[in-house]
């Protein structure tokens, strides 16, 4: 019971603490529900992409510039030095083993800056220094893991470290053997180490605030560095470090009417945030017009970036996973059949060239540089991780755990920025979805509402804001016969996740125009 009530306190160590940074740091009422307090995710650099109510689109800006005086939460000595230590670690871990074990170590860390904001004033705002290694020990077809506080020192790292492995040792025998286990295997390393130019800590408030001192602005501003690490017994050795940064953001008119923005990367620039900025109070004031209620129907509808992100990401949970597909829970199951095919525009794969997440899983094999998902409509790969592969006599493909879309891209189409509304012609305009569920997985039919700032659009001009509507469609309709085109450019959408962390990747998507998509309230 002792050791019990000592590994419940030590694994959830870090969220203990960060607990107490939320208590001890003054903040007003937090309402989760509102959709002024999104939180933010962490990503990597993202285009600036034009938006068809703004006109001329912004210049593209530099991956990589120059600031006043930027300087990293953590610098790389700093860095370095927790690389020593973690490398210290498994070399120690490699001693202490007994000839019958194996181990796995996995590192997550990272320290950041999170300044929160509201009717366009600091409510929030401190550093956050979090670490935590997930230690499995494996012995046979049998094992368990400890989740442990990683800080960089190492006398406090091993002795907490050795204690865990001794309470595993002890757990082991009593543990029930698993056919499907993972076993680490092959001498895979890697590192990739990607520096950026973020904002100082004192100039965050300034370089945000100073374009919307009259707005309704409210957001979470995240950035600094996250560091994911992967080792073990056999020589695997994996070392991924970012600098980020994030500010997702909605602005409100006095109607409560909201349009939301992220603008992010790894280098801060300032003239690229004011323009994000400009183009939101472009369609700020056209939210100002009457807002117009549709009946439910079929409607031709433009789906910008961030819309599309919504739909895609469903195929994560219950579609692109092997093991979903060979347990009859895959919305895909129809299309890997060959009963039904999507359209030949619609093309997907796993796309890990831009470095904004790593190549290796949780038993640190490392996936393709690119691997295609869906070419010309017709389903090639699912993603297969290696206890899939054990299960169901398939080859692996360096999928993660949860057989999820890490780094996915969606290839352009041909419709030009400048043709969006005069293609649409007459429809809707979605900026967002959300709320979005299967209605029916093995039709593939998902169901949502749209969101923030959605407008109606007659003879390919933009008409009124519309009130909020719930969809539900079929992905073999609207990415099969209905789709008509994507666009020729395509914009990053951070991963929105910041539970245990700042998380890492994104989908890099087009627009889409669709016909006859369904609104049923």
């Amino acid at each position: 019971m002792i050791i019990f009530i000592t590994h419940c306190f030590i694994k959830n160590l870090h969220l203990l603490l960060l607990v107490l940074f939320v208590l001890l740091v003054p903040t007003t009422c937090y309402n989760a529900g509102d959709p002024r307090n999104a939180v933010a995710p962490l990503v990597s650099s993202i285009p600036v992409t034009p938006h068809p109510l703004q006109w001329p689109p912004p210049a593209p800006y530099p991956q990589r510039g120059p600031l006043p005086s930027p300087i990293l939460i953590m610098n790389n000595q700093e860095l370095t030095a927790l690389e020593i230590s973690f490398n210290q670690l498994i070399d120690t871990l490699l001693l202490k083993k007994l000839a019958t074990e194996e181990f796995t170590v996995r590192l997550n860390s990272e320290r950041s800056q999170f300044t929160r904001f509201n009717h366009a004033k600091v409510r929030q705002t401190g550093l956050v220094a979090d670490g935590w290694i997930d230690l499995s020990l494996i012995q046979g077809q049998r094992s368990s893991f400890r989740q442990i506080p990683f800080t960089g020192n190492w006398e406090i790292d091993w002795e907490v470290t050795y204690q865990a492995l001794q309470e595993l040792r002890a757990e082991l025998p009593f543990v029930l053997l698993d056919p499907y286990l993972v076993l680490p295997s092959g001498t895979n390393t890697s590192r990739e180490v990607y520096s950026g130019n973020l904002l100082t800590e004192e100039a965050v408030v300034s370089n945000i605030l100073e374009s919307v001192p009259e707005l309704d602005f409210t957001g979470l501003y995240a950035g600094g560095v996250v560091v994911n690490a992967y080792a073990d017994s056999l020589g695997q050795k994996h070392w991924f470090a970012t600098d980020s940064f994030t500010l997702d953001y909605s602005i409100f008119n006095s109607e409560r009417q909201a349009v939301k923005g992220i603008f992010a990367g790894s280098d801060w620039h300032q003239q690229a945030y004011i323009n994000k900025i400009q183009e939101a109070k472009k369609q700020l004031k056209l939210l100002a017009r009457p807002v117009k209620q549709l009946p439910r129907g079929q409607y031709r509808t433009y789906f910008a970036p961030e819309a599309v992100d919504n739909l895609l990401m469903m195929l994560s949970w219950g579609a692109t996973s092997e093991a979903d597909l060979q347990q009859g829970n895959s919305a895909l199951a129809a299309l890997s059949r060959q009963e039904k095919q999507l359209s030949s525009k619609f093309n997907l794969k796993e796309n890990f060239q831009r470095g904004t997440v790593p190549r290796f899983n949780e038993w640190g094999e490392m996936t393709a540089l690119e691997l295609p998902i869906i070419t010309q409509g017709r389903l090639v790969n699912t993603l297969i991780n290696s206890r899939t592969a054990k299960e169901y006599q398939k080859t692996p493909n360096g999928a993660n755990s949860h057989e999820s879309l890490r780094s996915p891209e969606v290839n352009p189409g041909s419709l030009e920025f400048d043709q969006i509304l005069p293609n649409l012609d007459t429809g809707l305009y979605v900026s967002n979805l959300h709320y979005l569920n299967w209605s029916d997985r093995p039709t593939g039919r998902i169901t949502g509402m749209t969101r923030y700032a959605c407008f109606w659009v007659e003879n390919g001009e933009i008409i009124a804001p519309i009130e909020n509507l719930r969809f539900d469609d079929s992905l073999y309709r609207f990415w099969g016969e209905n789709l008509l085109d994507f666009t020729n450019f395509q914009e990053f959408i951070p991963e929105v996740g910041t539970y245990e962390g700042r998380q890492l990747g994104g989908s890099m998507v087009p627009g889409m125009l669709v016909e006859d998509f369904t609104y049923t309230l």
